[in-house]
């Protein structure tokens, strides 16, 4: 279940609307349901995947984590009960004409009764354990400067959570770089019947920066030479991140494009000691037009052969 695609499973695209993906699961349900692959256990279980499907891409916030996250990232946080919550599958298949069936488990229009290998839709848990039922996690993107990757930081987030607006303050690490999260417990939805809250995670996003380029924990940038610096050698100075200037030594013969390691100037690792490399994309400036006297020393060197 961990590489389940749910819109491959229904057949639609990532950009599905919600009236296509309602389209797509009818034309799949009057397809696989009981009611009509009477006795087909292939049927039944194909019925049961475009369900869940169904039940996930249906809903917003579902929809949300399952595209943030991935398909395992989701089931980590969804159990199969936590998929079917708030679900009146009863109501939407009368909808669709299976009047009187009961979802996943009861009789059909026929009277004939089906289940699929005995569960329910929340699984086989108990009734006592089906009444503690866990609240929804909460997905907050937080947009953080380069410098604050590199140095860490304290930020205030505001969210809605139970009908009210929470505001809390949030300790960054080092190394939150793209896409890594926090998990602040407990402070997502309310559960319900006495059940947990669910869990916030910070997901980090980082404003693009006019010096730097990052790749993973690298930084990467671009500085300009003169064609006589390429051939004869030069030193440069280069900024980094923390805001000092590193002298970068530039051999003889540097060709345009060249790119140049600093080991241990990109930004410190999430987890664990370290930090990542600066790396400098050397460019050589060649000059679109020349004065006299450049070219006549250009073409005395050219006499010499080089």
């Amino acid at each position: 279940m961990s590489d389940t695609d749910y819109y491959k499973i229904l057949g639609v695209n990532k950009n599905a609307t919600n009236v296509e993906i309602k389209k797509a699961y009818r034309k799949l349900a009057m397809k696989y349901h009981p009611d009509h692959a009477k006795g087909d256990k292939d049927a039944e279980a194909k019925f049961k995947k475009i369900s869940e499907a169904y039940a996930v891409l249906s809903d917003k916030e579902k929809r949300k984590h399952y595209d943030t996250f991935g398909s395992t990232g989701f089931r980590q946080r969804y159990s199969q009960e936590d998929i079917f919550r708030g679900f009146d599958f009863t109501d939407i298949l009368k909808e669709f004409g299976f009047g009187g069936t009961n979802f996943f488990t009861g009789r059909g229009g026929d009277g004939r009764r089906f289940s699929f290998g005995g569960e329910t839709p929340f699984g086989t848990h108990s009734r006592q354990s089906q009444a503690r039922i866990k609240g929804s996690d909460f997905v907050y993107e937080l947009p953080l400067t380069l410098q604050e990757v590199a140095t860490g930081t304290s930020k205030t987030v505001q969210f809605k959570r139970a009908e009210h607006t929470e505001k809390i303050t949030v300790k960054i690490p080092k190394g939150m770089v793209t896409g890594k999260k926090l998990r602040l417990a407990g402070k997502g939805e309310p559960g319900l019947y006495g059940g947990p809250s669910g869990d916030l995670y910070i997901l980090s996003k980082v404003y693009d920066d006019p010096v730097f380029t990052v790749k993973e924990y690298d930084l990467y940038t671009n500085r300009e030479i003169k064609m006589s610096e390429a051939i004869l050698g030069t030193s440069m100075s280069v900024p980094t991140i923390y805001h000092k200037e590193l002298s970068l030594k530039i051999p003889p013969g540097t060709k345009h494009k060249t790119m140049m390691r600093l080991s241990g100037h990109g930004l410190p690792y999430m987890k664990g000691k370290g930090k990542g490399d600066l790396y400098v994309l050397v460019r050589v400036n060649m000059p679109k037009k020349l004065t006299i006297k450049q070219k006549k020393l250009i073409e005395e060197l050219a006499d010499t052969g080089l």
